[in-house]
């Protein structure tokens, strides 16, 4: 009689076990595509630019995939293709041209996959003790910008730091607190105390 309960207990117990893993795994399914979204609307946000380096994967052709940089032109060479216009165009959109051109008479099915391996770099100039050009890491801010140059000289106006993003047409600066994000491109300029 023992060993049945036991044999029960151990059913239940699985069936238990079962039951749970369905229920987390239902609720990270549900939650999951939130968060993939998410991460596609900071990438498709980010506009391509000159010094942009793209790993192009065309699913199932070796000789079409590779690493490619963004020419000044905002042109990228493909093979294939040619040069294509990438400047300007989020990664999506980029995506989206490059396998309509391969459907265009060389694919049935092109399967194009896109990423960015290295950002075009920012600038710092004014009050920092190393300006210059710096290379660009995902959520970088103004303090992590004025850190990397070595921090702000004793003559830094911290409060009044300029911003210039790389993509604007117009080039206006505008003022950002340390916090303010800093995009691939930027131009930094912290301005002088006068007292």
């Amino acid at each position: 009689m023992s060993l049945l309960n036991l044999s029960n207990f151990n059913t239940i117990r699985n069936l238990l076990f079962v039951v749970l893993v369905s229920f987390f795994s239902c609720a990270y399914a549900q939650e999951a595509p939130d968060k993939i979204q998410e991460g596609h609307a900071a990438s498709d946000s980010y506009k391509l630019g000159a010094g942009d380096r793209l790993k192009v994967n065309v699913f199932g052709e070796e000789s079409l995939s590779g690493e490619f940089e963004i020419d000044g032109q905002g042109m990228v060479a493909l093979p294939l293709l040619g040069n294509m216009k990438a400047g300007g165009n989020d990664v999506r959109a980029f995506e989206k041209d490059v396998s309509a051109k391969l459907k265009d008479g060389y694919l049935v099915n092109p399967r194009v996959s896109i990423e960015v391996l290295n950002f075009r770099p920012f600038f710092i100039l004014g009050e920092v003790k190393k300006p210059g050009s710096y290379p660009y890491v995902n959520g970088l801010t103004v303090l992590n910008a004025v850190a990397l140059a070595g921090g702000y000289t004793h003559r830094a106006r911290t409060n009044k730091v300029m911003i210039r993003h790389g993509n604007d047409k117009n080039k206006e600066e505008f003022e950002a607190d340390e916090d303010g994000k800093v995009l691939p491109g930027d131009v930094i300029r912290v301005t002088e105390r006068f007292f």
